[in-house]
């Protein structure tokens, strides 16, 4: 059965054009950007996972809930934020290098 992480991360990857990475590191790898999405719970290990990526990452909370912890924790960062459903919330202001 599909947790809600999965589903959000495979609707954003289809939304994107691109394959959803199960396996370690950031679930969405792109050329124009890097996606994690998070649970409420895990919101803070995103952030840890998106360390030293050198384009725009953001995180894709799974829920409401998750969505609302990701604006609270990534203030004053250069991570941006996503609903479930991929929209963007909060801009990411890392530059792509």
């Amino acid at each position: 059965m599909a947790t809600k992480h999965d589903k959000t991360a495979n609707r954003i990857a289809k939304k994107e054009g691109l394959d959803y990475n199960r396996g370690p590191g950031p679930d969405i790898i792109g050329a124009r950007r890097i996606i994690e999405v998070e649970t409420e719970k895990s919101v803070p290990e995103g952030l840890r996972q998106l360390r030293g990526f050198k384009k725009p990452v953001y995180i894709a909370g799974a829920d409401a809930a998750a969505v609302k912890k990701a604006l609270e924790t990534t203030k004053g960062t250069t991570v941006g934020v996503m609903s479930p459903t991929g929209k963007v919330l909060k801009k990411s202001t890392r530059k792509k290098r």
